[in-house]
């Protein structure tokens, strides 16, 4: 069985405080963009669980992938039997993009449709939630307004369809613990929901990522990539999460070869 997680941007996103965890709470539009992972998964013939990867490289150790997590997860529930995973990994990591969150719950969904689980969207939201904030979010993969630690949804309507996105990740990593321990809570919250129902030509100078003035002092190149954007005709650019990766919403497409040199561009 075959899926393919898709990325998201995030259209504003405002720190509001810490919360009695120690995670922050935020307030931010998340909006699904077709930028996609291939995530393949068989039930394994040889009876050994087993999980490869190609496309971009995935640092770190093999069993902190959230994909592997979502298997040990429902095998633990469901006494699963071993699998096969084979995961072509296209969206960039360390983007502020939540490839990784994308993976684990789509892990979620395709173990759920290749064992015949029968768990709805809301089982399925709790599972994907133990993997991270974020994941939940994947599992309907809608537009929403999330709140809380971004793992409170009410559902938006958003239709970009007639816009182009271009994605834009430089080599630069930004370090999302650090950008959070920089970041003074917001005095005063923008009404996000009516913001983003306005047309996006009105969006530039209303819309904020309150974390792109501390990456863009940090790392100027980041900034750069936003105002490269605009000159470029942007109705509007932003940084996605606590970065790297900046997008910017076209009314027409536009031709980037070369502009932005080896990095990666979507």
């Amino acid at each position: 069985m075959l899926l393919f997680p898709t990325c998201k941007i995030n259209l504003g996103l405002t720190v509001i405080g810490k919360l009695s965890d120690g995670f922050h709470a935020i307030e931010t539009v998340m909006f699904p963009v077709p930028l996609c992972d291939i995530l393949e998964m068989i039930i394994s013939p040889s009876g050994k669980f087993s999980f490869t990867t190609s496309g971009l490289q995935i640092p770190g150790d093999t069993g902190d992938n959230l994909v592997v997590k979502a298997y040990n997860l429902l095998k633990k529930d469901f006494g699963l039997k071993p699998v096969e995973i084979h995961l072509h990994k296209a969206i960039p990591m360390g983007a502020g993009l939540g490839g990784g969150s994308a993976d684990g719950a789509f892990a979620v969904k395709l173990l759920n449709s290749l064992f015949g689980l029968k768990l709805n969207n809301d089982e399925m939201r709790n599972y994907a939630s133990k993997l991270g904030s974020d994941c939940p979010f994947f599992i309907e993969n809608k537009p929403v307004l999330a709140t809380g630690k971004g793992d409170v949804f009410e559902e938006i309507k958003i239709d970009l369809s007639k816009y182009h996105i271009v994605i834009v990740k430089p080599d630069t990593h930004v370090n999302t613990a650090e950008a959070y321990s920089r970041m003074k809570p917001a005095s005063r919250l923008p009404d996000l929901k009516s913001i983003v129902s306005q047309p996006v030509e009105s969006w530039k100078g209303q819309l904020k990522n309150d974390f792109e003035k501390t990456v863009f002092n940090n790392h100027p190149e980041i900034g750069e990539i936003k105002d490269k954007l605009y000159k470029t005709g942007a109705l509007y650019a932003s940084m996605s999460g606590s970065g790297s990766a900046v997008y910017g919403i076209f009314k027409d497409s536009v031709d980037f070869d070369g502009v932005f040199g080896e990095w990666f561009v979507w």
